[in-house]
C-alpha cells in the first residue's frame, strides 16, 4: 500500500491535551460558602459581630438574645420639686363651716382657736385698733381686713359714701366686702385666723349682715362695739382726711347702730376701755359664742 493511499475509516486517535484549560465538563452545584462560625470574627472587620449576649437584668429575668436589642428601661420618676414660689392653695368657693367646739369640757380657748371674726360699730368706736391688736397678740397666725382700707384701694373714681349714698359708692361697697369675704376664706383655707371691721347698720340690707354671711359662711362670729356717744365724737376728732366725719354724720350713725341692742349679737361697750382691755374682752365674749354660736 502506497503512502498516498486513504486511510481506511475508523476511531480517530484522540488528539493530545493541549496547554490551555481544558474543556469543562458538567459537575454537580457546589454549596455556597459557609461564612465564619458566629463567634468568629468577621474577615474584613477587626471587631465580633454584635455584641455578647448580655446578663439577664435584674428587672427582667429573661436574657436578651446576641441578635436582639434590649429595651428601653424608664428612670425611675423624680419626686415633684418642692414649690419655692410660696403659692398656696385657693379656697373653694363654698362658706366657711362653723368653728369645731373642743372636745374638752372647758370653755373653749379663742386664743388658739382658728376664727373668723366681723368687728362692727359706728365711726370712731375704735373698731380698727382693736382688731390689729387682737390680731397682733394671738398665738396662732391671724389676718386683719379692714373694709375701708379696701374701698380705698380705688384711687381714681373713688365713690365716698360722705358724698351721698348712690348707686356707684354701693357697687364699690359691694365689690369690697366680696373681696374682703374671698381674702378671709383664702387665709382660713390656709389656717389662718381672720378678723374684719365693717360699720354694718341693723336696719340697712344693702350694708347688712346678709352680705358677709353669703361671702365669708356662717361660721363668721360677729361682734358689736359700741361706746357713748360722747367717746365716739372724742376719737372722730383726732382723724383727718376722709375718714373724719361731721359730728351730725357721726351722731346719725351711733343712733342707728343702737338697733343692734335686743339682736341676740354680743355687744361690749368699751367706753372706759383701752385697747387691750377691750380685746380681752373680745376673747371671753368669743370664747362663750364658740361655744353657743350665736342666731343671726
Amino acid at each position: 500500500m502506497s503512502p498516498s493511499a486513504p486511510q481506511p475509516p475508523g476511531p480517530r486517535p484522540s488528539a493530545p491535551h493541549s496547554q490551555g484549560s481544558p474543556p469543562s465538563a458538567p459537575h454537580p452545584q457546589s454549596p455556597r460558602p459557609q461564612g465564619p462560625p458566629p463567634s468568629a470574627p468577621h474577615p474584613r472587620s477587626p471587631h465580633p459581630q454584635g455584641p455578647p449576649p448580655s446578663a439577664p437584668h435584674p428587672q427582667n429575668p429573661h436574657p436578651q438574645s446576641p441578635h436582639q436589642s434590649a429595651p428601653a428601661i424608664p428612670p425611675p420618676a423624680a419626686p415633684p420639686a418642692p414649690d419655692a414660689t410660696g403659692h398656696v392653695r385657693l379656697p373653694p368657693g363654698g362658706p366657711v363651716g362653723m368653728p369645731s367646739v373642743p372636745p374638752a369640757q372647758t370653755a373653749p380657748d379663742p386664743t388658739t382657736t382658728t376664727l373668723a371674726v366681723l368687728l362692727i360699730g359706728p365711726a370712731g368706736a375704735g373698731k380698727t385698733s382693736v382688731a390689729k391688736y387682737w390680731a397682733d397678740h394671738r398665738r396662732v397666725p391671724t389676718a386683719h381686713i379692714s373694709l375701708d382700707d379696701v374701698r380705698e384701694w380705688v384711687r381714681s373714681g373713688f365713690a365716698d359714701p360722705q358724698s351721698g349714698w348712690n348707686d356707684h359708692s354701693e357697687a364699690q361697697y359691694r365689690l369690697a366686702r366680696r373681696t374682703c369675704g374671698f381674702a378671709a376664706r383664702n387665709f382660713l383655707a390656709n389656717g389662718i385666723s381672720c378678723i374684719l371691721d365693717d360699720a354694718v347698720f341693723p336696719d340697712r340690707p344693702v350694708v347688712g349682715l346678709g352680705g358677709w354671711k353669703r361671702h365669708v359662711g356662717p361660721g363668721l362670729l360677729p361682734v358689736v362695739l359700741l361706746p357713748g356717744l360722747d367717746i365716739v365724737l372724742e376719737r372722730n376728732a383726732e382723724r383727718s382726711g376722709n375718714r373724719r366725719l361731721t359730728d351730725e354724720e357721726v351722731a346719725r350713725i351711733h343712733g342707728r347702730m343702737a338697733g343692734w341692742y335686743g339682736s341676740g349679737l354680743p355687744i361690749i361697750d368699751n367706753s372706759q376701755l383701752d385697747v387691750p382691755a377691750t380685746a380681752r374682752v373680745l376673747d371671753e365674749v368669743l370664747s362663750r359664742a364658740i361655744a353657743s354660736p350665736p342666731n343671726w
